[in-house]
C-alpha cells in the first residue's frame, strides 16, 4: 500500500453480486477492519439480496460507477472470467485494491500485465483462492507437513460425476476459459501448494463426447510433470458414472484418500472429503478434519493491507496456475503431447 496512506477501515465494493458475492459480503460483515461501502450488478434482485445482509450500501448497475465513486478502497471482481482483466486494470488504474475470483485472467500474459500495474501502483492485487482453506486440503496439507505419508511422489485430483452440465457461463468455454480453467483454477492451485517443484512439462486432454449444448469440454485432464519425477493429475468430469477420490496421494511412507461424501448428494464438489491415512503396513486410519477458521483470507487483507503482514496467497501463485491451464489447453490441442509451461519465478 502507499507509504503516505494508513488504512484503518477498509472499504471494500463488490463487482457482481451472485452466490459468492453474497460469500464475500457474509465476510466482510464478520471480518474487523472491513466495511462493505458499495454493490454493483445489472440484476436488481442481486442488489436487494446484498442489501439484506448490508442495508446501507451504496448500489450501482454499472461497473464503471461504482469505480469511479471514491467510496471503495478495494474491489472484489467476481464478473465471468473472460471479464477479469479488464475490470482489474480498470480498477487498478483508478488506484483501487483488487481481489478476483480465479481465475486471475485467462491468459499469462494478462497476468503479467495486471501484476505489473498493481506493482507501478503499489497496490494490492490478489485472487480469492479459497479452496486453499477447505478443511480436507488444510487437514490433507498438515498430514503432508507432517511426513505422516513421507515425500509426496504422485497426488490425484478429481471432481466432477456423470450429470448434464449448466447452462449458465461455467459451461462456456469462451467466457469460462474451458473445464480445465472453471475447477482447475482451485486444484492446481492446491497441487502446486502441496509440492514446491519446478514443472518440467504440462500435458492435458479434452473429451467433447456427449454434451453438445455446452461449449466446455465433457471431460478434461491435466498432468503435471515436476523436475523431480513427481507427477499429479487433476480431473474435471462430467462423463464419470463411477468418481474417483478427491484426493490420492502417495507417499513413500503410506499414502492419503480423500473420499467424496455420499449423503452430499447432488452437492457432492461443495462438502469436505473424508480424508483416511493408509501406512505402509497396510492399516487405515480416519482422520478428524482440522477445525478452519472461517473468513481467514478476508481478514489478511486486513493484516496486509494495514500492517503490511504478507498474505499467503500471493499473485504470482494464481498467475503460474494460469500459465498450466494454458499449457494444458496447447497440449489438448495436440493430442496431449506435453508442454513446457510459461512459468515464472519474479
Amino acid at each position: 500500500m502507499p507509504p503516505e496512506r494508513a488504512v484503518s477501515n477498509i472499504r471494500i465494493g463488490l463487482l457482481a453480486y451472485g452466490a459468492i458475492g453474497h460469500e464475500h459480503n457474509r465476510a466482510v460483515q464478520n471480518t474487523a477492519g472491513l466495511d462493505l461501502t458499495a454493490v454493483c450488478d445489472t440484476n436488481p434482485e442481486r442488489i436487494a439480496a446484498a442489501k439484506e445482509l448490508a442495508p446501507n450500501v451504496a448500489s450501482f448497475s454499472d461497473a464503471t460507477d461504482i469505480l469511479d465513486s471514491g467510496i471503495i478502497d478495494l474491489v472484489v471482481i467476481s464478473t465471468p472470467p473472460n471479464s477479469h482483466y479488464a475490470w482489474a486494470k480498470e480498477a487498478l488504474q483508478r488506484n483501487i485494491h483488487v481481489v478476483l475470483e480465479k481465475p486471475m485472467a485467462l491468459t499469462a500474459e494478462q497476468c503479467d500485465e495486471l501484476m505489473a500495474l498493481a506493482t507501478e501502483k503499489n497496490l494490492l492485487l490478489v485472487v480469492y483462492q479459497n479452496r486453499r482453506y477447505d478443511a480436507d486440503f488444510v487437514t490433507m496439507s498438515r498430514l503432508i507437513c507432517e511426513g505422516v505419508i513421507g515425500d509426496v511422489f504422485q497426488y490425484d485430483c478429481f471432481v466432477g460425476g456423470y450429470s448434464e452440465p449448466c447452462t449458465f457461463w461455467h459451461s462456456n468455454a469462451e467466457v469460462s476459459g474451458g473445464a480445465i480453467f472453471d475447477w482447475g483454477s482451485h486444484f492446481i492451485d492446491q497441487i502446486l501448494s502441496i509440492i514446491p517443484d519446478t514443472v518440467a512439462n504440462v500435458s492435458g486432454q479434452n473429451h467433447k463426447r456427449v454434451w453438445m449444448h455446452a461449449t466446455n469440454a465433457d471431460h478434461a485432464q491435466v498432468t503435471i510433470t515436476f523436475n523431480s519425477g513427481t507427477q499429479a493429475t487433476f480431473i474435471n468430469s462430467d462423463l464419470a458414472a463411477a468418481r474417483k477420490p478427491k484426493f490420492y496421494v502417495l507417499g513413500t511412507k503410506g499414502a492419503i484418500v480423500g473420499d467424496w461424501d455420499p449423503a452430499a448428494e447432488p452437492a457432492v464438489a461443495d462438502r469436505p472429503a473424508m480424508l483416511t491415512v493408509h501406512s505402509s503396513e497396510g492399516s487405515v486410519s480416519a482422520v478428524d478434519l482440522d477445525e478452519v477458521k472461517p473468513f481467514a483470507f478476508h481478514a489478511s487483507l486486513v493484516n496486509f493491507l494495514n500492517n503490511q503482514i504478507p498474505m499467503s496467497v500471493q499473485a504470482l501463485q494464481s498467475r503460474n496456475v494460469v500459465a498450466i491451464m494454458e499449457a494444458a489447453e496447447r497440449s489438448a490441442a495436440n493430442n496431449a503431447i506435453p508442454v513446457s509451461p510459461n512459468i515464472s519465478r519474479q
